[in-house]
């Protein structure tokens, strides 16, 4: 009898990077993984219970894909997740979701991407995928530290709003930041993180004259 071995590849860790105490990214292989900034993957330990939706951090042409955690006391995927090493094996399912199909650099002049904590992933992975991007992000931390990697965006076009420290660029809730500053009317304009946050953005931006038809949300936790 010949014995047919299975193609598929496994999934091994590459790499644990740590950014604060806990937040951390974590890089494993791509295999035949194709995805659109914006989309998560649900990710394990193989041969385990227990998984989680990650939104996809890197950009869509590098040649290994990243997801950003940010380990929390009750979360046992994310404690597990950081204690891995190099060649550790993962579930992965996926890639899903729609977020930020209608996201198209070519076509559109100006986008605002607006996010808390981890829910910054998503644009992450846009402006790794379109660094010519006419984009500017506020995103709503802590304290300075949580500004994940903030080198990796364009100059001037990142701010960090921050609610527990005065070291960002904006001392103060992101919404707050929101109530202050002048926008452009052409924006479209994309929301990722907690609900409470989303909800309150809306509204500031409606009241600054915006259309729902140019808002696209993502609840992150």
């Amino acid at each position: 009898m010949i014995e047919i071995k299975s193609m598929v590849q496994p999934y091994k860790v590459e790499e644990v990077r740590n950014l604060t105490n806990a937040a951390y990214i974590l890089r494993f292989r791509k295999n035949e993984i194709r995805f659109k900034p914006g989309q998560h993957l649900v990710v394990g330990l193989e041969n385990t219970k227990g998984a989680r939706e990650y939104s996809i951090y890197s950009g869509v042409e590098e040649p290994y894909l990243e997801i950003l955690v940010r380990e929390v006391e009750e979360g046992d995927v994310s404690k597990k997740l950081h204690n891995l090493f190099k060649d550790d094996r993962l579930k992965i399912n996926g890639p899903y979701g729609f977020f930020m199909y209608n996201a198209k650099p070519l076509e559109t002049k100006k986008f605002l991407f607006i996010a808390t904590g981890t829910g910054i992933a998503p644009f992450h992975s846009f402006v790794r995928t379109y660094p010519e991007a006419n984009y500017k992000v506020i995103h709503g931390i802590r304290k300075c530290d949580e500004a994940y990697e903030r080198s990796h965006y364009k100059e001037g076009s990142y701010v960090a709003c921050t609610s527990k420290d005065e070291k960002g660029d904006f001392h103060g809730r992101l919404t707050d930041y929101l109530k202050q500053t002048d926008l452009d009317k052409d924006l479209n304009i994309y929301l990722c993180g907690n609900s409470e946050m989303i909800v309150e953005s809306m509204r500031i931006l409606e009241q600054k004259g915006f259309d729902k038809s140019q808002m696209f949300t993502e609840v992150y936790f």
